[in-house]
């Protein structure tokens, strides 16, 4: 979100920002500026590809970069239907950034089916839609976060659902508004698989978003005996939120259903840490999009998970994690990857003796403070530079 803010900040718009309430002024549809720079946005492949989507349409050139493990990432399937909707976008080796976005007249709308369910690729269509000459369609082949939809309703601007097509026409308007952000249920995930498979554990997280498009990692939970409870269910901004209260309950394994990956892609890290608790076999399939993650989120919790004593096989498109031992202490690698940090400190609740895990100023990107709030929930952790 810093990093989004930062760049329409070097395009010209204002942005003012006091404790957690952010004010922006926005500028229209046609009023962004080339920025003097490129566009730095750090470790966020979200922001690479949704203002991918934006800028794609826009009248001036703009270069957009990112740490080392972002210029790793794959935005080639940004690239492709933007490219077919008259963008022109330059990119490094096997569409990997920096990406270099010309100027352009005007975009054409497409009819473009996904071939993998990407709710990024598909924001980014529809951002690109906004500057189309056309109407703009996007078909996805399973359910993916529908935020951007409800954000782009909210502030009025005309969406039309048929089923899993969404589809998004020219000419329309923004009108700018109030909007409450729920807490993350991505953040909100490492203390539920935490009470989850630490006996005697009883946490409420408050206030948190319970998209329907986001809460597939409380239906794999549930499905392997977590006692998760949901109340307080309302709407903010458009976005249901409620609270969340979780309490250990022991596990046992599953074969975790295809239709919930989509739903719970950004969550496996630390389901994967659930399953090792597990009693039984836990096997993923449908999931090779975790390869392309901040890290190869398949191949680095598998190692992590077999330095710590568990039986993990990494999969082409997932894994199979036998469960039920718990973890023996030791020394494992984040890879600088924020979730596969964070995914291992809940392990250390499990584990026979310490876990030390390596490489984590990433957990900053999308969790200030994670290690300050861990310890006030009893968690032994200490940050060591």
């Amino acid at each position: 979100s810093l990093a989004t803010l930062n760049a329409f900040r070097a395009m010209g718009v204002k942005i003012e920002q006091q404790g957690g309430e952010v004010t922006i002024f926005g500028v229209g549809l046609h009023g962004l500026r080339a920025a003097a720079a490129p566009l730095d946005l750090g470790n966020s492949g979200t922001s690479m590809r949704l203002l991918s989507g934006l800028l794609a349409g826009q009248s001036f050139a703009a270069t957009l970069v990112g740490d080392a493990s972002l210029s790793k990432r794959p935005m080639g399937r940004v690239i492709q239907p933007l490219s077919q909707m008259g963008a022109i976008i330059h990119s490094a080796e096997a569409g990997r950034p920096p990406l270099q976005i010309s100027p352009v007249a005007a975009l054409q709308g497409i009819d473009y089916l996904l071939p993998v369910a990407s709710a990024q690729v598909k924001s980014a269509l529809l951002l690109a839609g906004l500057y189309a000459s056309s109407p703009t369609s996007v078909t996805e082949p399973a359910p993916t976060r529908d935020h951007t939809e409800r954000m782009l309703a909210g502030f009025g601007y005309p969406l039309q659902r048929q089923g899993s097509r969404v589809t998004i026409q020219p000419g329309g308007r923004l009108t700018a508004g109030k909007i409450t952000v729920p807490a993350d249920i991505s953040s909100a995930t490492f203390f539920i698989v935490g009470a989850a498979i630490s006996k005697g554990s009883h946490v409420t997280l408050c206030q948190v978003g319970v998209n329907p498009t986001r809460t597939g990692v409380i239906q794999i939970l549930r499905q392997m005996g977590a006692d998760i409870a949901i109340a307080n269910e309302h709407l903010v901004g458009g976005e249901p939120v409620a609270d969340i209260t979780v309490r250990y309950a022991p596990l046992h394994g599953i074969d975790i259903p295809e239709a919930e990956v989509p739903l719970a892609i950004d969550e496996f890290p630390a389901i994967f840490i659930a399953a090792a608790v597990a009693s039984g076999v836990t096997r993923l399939t449908g999931a090779e999009e975790l390869r392309v993650k901040e890290s190869d989120r398949i191949a680095v919790m598998a190692e992590g998970l077999q330095r710590l004593g568990v039986v993990a096989e990494a999969t082409p498109d997932g894994m199979i994690i036998h469960g039920g031992k718990g973890f023996s202490g030791g020394k494992v690698a984040s890879y600088g990857d924020h979730r596969i940090a964070m995914s291992f400190a809940m392990a250390a609740l499990c584990a026979s003796a310490a876990i030390e895990i390596s490489d984590c100023a990433n957990v900053a990107t999308s969790f200030p403070g994670f290690t300050q709030l861990a310890t006030t929930a009893g968690l032994a952790i200490t940050e060591v530079n």
